[in-house]
């Protein structure tokens, strides 16, 4: 690879604005790929199970996965794979059906996901640490009557067996998939190794086990069995449900088509991906379609190592860092920031992890020069949603990156700025507006919910081509002239006040640039006459205590007034979900708590100078 050390600066320069023409009608961006990216692709797989097929035969016995140190083959996965698949055809799934997967990263997660796809069902994943009210709408939409799920959480499904279609739920013991070393250890009935334990393991007698599929109990061993011949490209492989701010949590029905053409676009957009035997880190969780895409169907397209890490806790990752060292590492930015951290303090050479891919939000340059400096390989960022599958765009892999930015549209994939109210409105170059995008990655609708599912879709603006119709991803951004992109905010996250929108991703990029200030977020608090008081929440580097008047003055200099926060809430950490996106409605909770708590009122804070 090219030398990697160089500053990002050096490719920082303010792109120029510009309207004529717009960077949407003529692609701008084409122009700005990397020598082995083209701007289109050739699909030559149909479905995933093309792409497994096709790494099977052609690497058996290469490494598929690797837990705890445990490894197994591609040719031992596909005997498993084809057994759970026997045993879940002989109980009653068929193609169309839909089973609901509910595991952290392990090999039976693995395993279960492509044996449901062998039977042309629909794997549904979950969160397997949802509670069953959260859980409840979403099973009562897809109606499934299948779930496997890891045994600690039998009792949150039992409970949905009453009210929802649910019927036979299989439970995982991920402690069967460890090293025998490692399973006789935790068998000593010691406090510590108990606790361990606990943690991975818990009894669930009144269900069927994995096991009984996996060792051939229930369907047999599978040999013979084949993939439904009439699976085709347009079948749902795949359903997550988005966690949209408002009503009830959608289905979006991912589609074989779909799922192949964003990992042949991922593999196009990294110089040299899968050439030579790939190590790839699997700690992004399956059940979310960044981390199901980039790690679980990448790594299969290209015959990668899959080192399945459970849970993101830094002592698990940095023991994969040092014994088996990825050269893939996808990620988000808290992910890199705790590896980065933990490597300086114990000195861990992470040198020769070439590839690394941030979602979830952009990347403070500091952070990509740490990264950068201590593996020898790139770090960008990229952008997308469960309903593309879900990457649309990213930042070059060829050191032309560009911070604050997310990068440039994927090959097949058109990206254009609208009017938020009137999306056959096109924005000018630089303009801020609505996100809109089209591809082959893009999904084809919501379940059971034709009329959101419309209302999602546009015929977009006039000047474009005629083709596909355009999905609205609900973001703001801006599109410059040479076709980078700059996210801004949720249409849904902007804040009302004073008459004015403010978006919040702008305010906390000013915020982020003080000294003192290490994270931080900004959020509306509803006053009494109907409007928001932009406030701010932010955690402070060891040495800072909070200084309101010095993040207040540091705003006005960067920002219009009304955007300026009126209070600033010094929290030790910011509520985060599993991909490391902060949680904006538990962040203004937290903060009305703590006013309730004082008896303070919104208003009031109007009046202080000091918070």
């Amino acid at each position: 690879m090219a030398d990697t050390s160089s500053s990002c600066a050096e490719n920082d320069s303010a792109p120029t604005n510009g309207s004529t023409p717009n960077a949407a009608i003529s692609k701008a961006w084409l122009n700005l790929y990397p020598e082995w990216t083209p701007p289109h692709i050739d699909y030559n797989f149909d479905t995933l199970l093309d792409v497994y097929r096709h790494t099977l035969s052609n690497h058996p016995r290469r490494k598929a996965l690797t837990f705890f140190g445990r490894s197994t083959s591609y040719a031992e996965l596909d005997a498993k794979i084809r057994s759970v698949a026997a045993g879940l055809r002989a109980l009653g799934v068929r193609k169309g059906d839909r089973v609901a997967l509910l595991m952290p990263n392990c090999p039976q997660h693995v395993i279960a996901y492509w044996a449901v796809l062998h039977l042309g069902a629909v794997a549904v994943e979950h969160n397997p640490l949802y509670t069953a009210h959260e859980l409840r709408h979403p099973f009562n939409d897809h109606g499934a009557r299948f779930a496997i799920c890891w045994d600690k959480i039998v009792p949150v499904l039992e409970d949905l067996r009453s009210n929802t279609p649910l019927e036979t739920i299989i439970a995982v013991n991920m402690l069967q998939d460890l090293p025998f070393v490692m399973r006789t250890a935790l068998s000593i009935p010691l406090p510590k190794l108990r606790a361990a334990r606990a943690k991975l393991h818990s009894s669930a007698p009144q269900v069927m086990g994995f096991d009984a599929l996996l060792h051939d109990a229930v369907g047999g061993d599978g040999h013979d069995l084949q993939a439904d011949e009439s699976i085709t490209a347009d079948d749902t492989a795949v359903m997550m449900y988005t966690s949209g701010t408002t009503g009830s949590p959608k289905g979006a029905q991912l589609s074989h088509r779909g799922l192949v053409a964003n990992i042949l676009q991922g593999k196009a957009w990294v110089p040299g991906l899968g050439k030579e035997r790939e190590i790839s880190l699997g700690v992004l969780p399956m059940f979310h379609a960044y981390g199901l895409t980039i790690v679980t169907n990448l790594s299969m397209l290209i015959g990668a190592e899959l080192v399945l890490v459970p849970a993101p806790e830094i002592p698990l990752i940095m023991k994969v860092m040092k014994n088996n060292r990825p050269t893939w590492v996808p990620g988000v930015p808290t992910l890199y920031e705790k590896i980065v951290e933990a490597a300086e303090r114990d000195n861990v050479d992470l040198s020769g992890v070439k590839f690394a891919f941030c979602g979830a939000a952009t990347l403070p340059v500091s952070l990509v020069q740490k990264w950068e400096k201590l593996t020898g390989g790139r770090l960008v960022e990229g952008y997308g949603l469960t309903e593309t599958s879900p990457i649309i765009v990213g930042n070059p892999m060829d050191g032309n990156r560009r911070p604050g930015y997310v990068g440039l549209p994927f090959p097949d994939t058109e990206v254009a700025i609208v009017d938020p109210d009137d999306p056959t409105k096109l924005r000018t170059d630089g303009e801020e507006g609505e996100v809109i995008v089209r591809g082959p990655q893009v999904f084809a609708g919501y379940l059971n919910l034709p009329e959101a599912t419309e209302k999602s879709f546009t015929d977009g603006p006039a000047e474009l081509p005629a083709g596909d119709r355009w999905y609205r991803t609900g973001d703001v951004g801006v599109m410059e002239s040479d076709g980078f992109i700059k996210l801004v905010a949720r249409i849904k996250e902007v804040i009302i006040t004073g008459g004015f929108n403010v978006y919040p991703a702008e305010v906390e990029e000013v915020l982020l640039s003080h000294p003192d200030i290490t994270d931080a977020t900004v959020v509306g608090l509803p006053k009494n006459d109907g409007s928001e008081m932009v406030v701010a929440a932010i955690t402070l580097a060891d040495y800072a205590r909070l200084d309101s008047d010095a993040y207040r003055d540091h705003c006005y200099e960067n920002l219009t007034r009304y955007k300026v926060p009126r209070a600033f809430f010094h929290l030790e950490e910011l509520p985060r979900d599993q991909m490391g996106k902060v949680r904006r409605r538990d962040v203004r909770d937290v903060l009305l708590k703590q006013l309730e708590q004082k008896g303070q009122s919104v208003d009031s804070l109007a009046h202080r100078k000091h918070h």
